[in-house]
């Protein structure tokens, strides 16, 4: 007759028990003294013969890593390239006005010609969005810490934490020009409303993402809140306020542009977006396509700069950020 499927799940287990003789029981946590016990049980079992099964079922990873490294470069270059040299024939070729579309050599040229100009606003814009950025960082981690502590802060605050984030900063950047006298302030405040908000999110989602069963071992071993938050949360938390931080640092310079432009509209003279209206009034279309190209450049290198340092702070221990050999 064919055996029953309790029968077959009991030879399973014996047999499992044999292979592996090396473990030994689990201890229940209800038992008396099973801290103890559970402390003793991990460090005298071996898991070789676990590790030695799950090594032979694992395949071979492809070893193909350095040529995919070489691909992510090559060709956003190679493309980039082309699209330059497509740019400029068809200016040459249909033989268009510098002032309706200068070609990239003509913008080059133009970055040199009018450094002395465009570097003293890059560094403007550079410095409000760094310090918007640092600004992000302080308060967003701040408030998620509260958010994690006490469920109603969180429910009194995040609704209006979304407000700001859902609000067009063009529609109060004018408001808060007009309201704050300084203008590196206000430009300030700005590019900090759009920062904070993926911060905070990221954050707070990070600090609820931690596995329950760590959860319930600390409380086991009596961890108090603070060691809990320090030891566990907070790593728990790193990958997520990493991701969030390169998106801030993007929308902080997205920001920071924006309350430029309105300023400069104003008259009030400031970074890089001053110098684009500038040029637009004076119809120096080259400038402006040169101070668009160190905005560009700008948010490619606090990209990649934020992504290194998210790198090399999870490389040793992240699935994110190991490396796939």
């Amino acid at each position: 007759m064919p055996r029953s499927a309790g029968s077959l799940r009991r030879s399973s287990r014996k047999r499992w028990r044999h292979e592996h003789s090396s473990f030994r029981a689990w201890p229940h946590a209800e038992e008396p003294g099973a801290a103890r016990r559970l402390e003793a049980w991990a460090t005298n079992a071996s898991p070789e013969p676990i590790l030695r099964d799950a090594t032979l079922r694992v395949a071979p990873q492809d070893e193909g890593g350095s040529g995919s490294m070489s691909a992510r470069i090559v060709a956003p270059v190679l493309m980039g390239f082309f699209m330059l040299v497509l740019w400029e024939g068809l200016v040459r070729a249909m033989a268009i006005p510098s002032y309706i579309l200068p070609g990239p050599i003509l913008v080059a040229k133009t970055l040199v010609s009018d450094w002395g100009t465009l570097w003293p606003a890059l560094l403007v814009t550079l410095r409000i969005t760094l310090e918007a950025l640092v600004a992000a960082v302080v308060v967003g981690v701040s408030l998620a810490l509260l958010f994690s502590l006490s469920r109603w802060i969180e429910l009194s605050l995040f609704p209006y934490a979304i407000i700001l984030q859902v609000t067009p900063i063009v529609a109060i950047a004018p408001l808060i020009i007009a309201w704050v006298d300084d203008v590196n302030v206000s430009l300030l405040i700005c590019a900090w409303l759009v920062a904070f908000f993926p911060i905070l999110s990221n954050t707070v989602l990070g600090l609820r993402s931690v596995d329950r069963n760590l959860l319930d071992l600390f409380e086991l071993y009596g961890a108090s809140r603070w060691r809990t938050l320090m030891d566990l949360r907070l790593p728990a938390a790193l990958p997520y306020f990493l991701g969030g931080l390169r998106i801030s640092g993007g929308l902080a310079l997205i920001g920071a542009v924006v309350a430029e432009f309105v300023a400069g509209s104003g008259g009030r003279e400031s970074g890089l977006a001053y110098r684009i209206l500038e040029s637009g009034y004076q119809l120096k279309i080259p400038r402006m396509f040169a101070a668009l190209v160190l905005i560009s450049l700008a948010g490619i290198a606090i990209y990649l700069l934020l992504a290194l340092f998210s790198h090399l702070l999870l490389r040793r221990w992240h699935e994110s950020a190991l490396s796939e050999e």
